[in-house]
């Protein structure tokens, strides 16, 4: 099975789970590994038939950008469900969504959560 992944696209988005977060806005970064038989799309260069990061892009950033949600849970839900939903070759797909500087009492870099998705 052959792998692409795209890394560390970034989002600012009105997300959280306090009020605070929800009028200031967070950062955010998305991952996402798509795996499948990505070969064929070589012979004609189609794109149709292998994994189109421009559709993370574009879903991700209609997500982060859409409405509020509390939890990042929610959020990498949604963007997994739809990336799914609109890439028929991909047979196995991780998002992972990162909160940067999570508003915790102690320093972090980020809080993550990664989701799966399998036919």
């Amino acid at each position: 099975m052959d792998k692409i992944t795209i890394k560390s696209l970034k989002f600012i988005g009105l997300h959280g789970y306090y009020d605070r977060e929800r009028e200031d806005g967070n950062e955010f970064e998305v991952d996402v590994t798509a795996k499948g038989e990505f070969k064929s799309a070589i012979e004609n260069d189609n794109l149709d038939k292998t994994f189109n990061y421009e559709i993370v892009e574009e879903i991700a950033g209609n997500i982060l950008s859409g409405e509020p949600e509390k939890l990042i849970e929610t959020l990498c839900k949604k963007i997994g469900d739809q990336l799914f939903e609109r890439s028929p070759h991909v047979k196995k797909l991780a998002v992972t969504v990162r909160k940067l500087n999570p508003p915790i009492k102690t320093p972090a870099a980020y809080a993550e959560i990664t989701m799966k998705w399998k036919r």
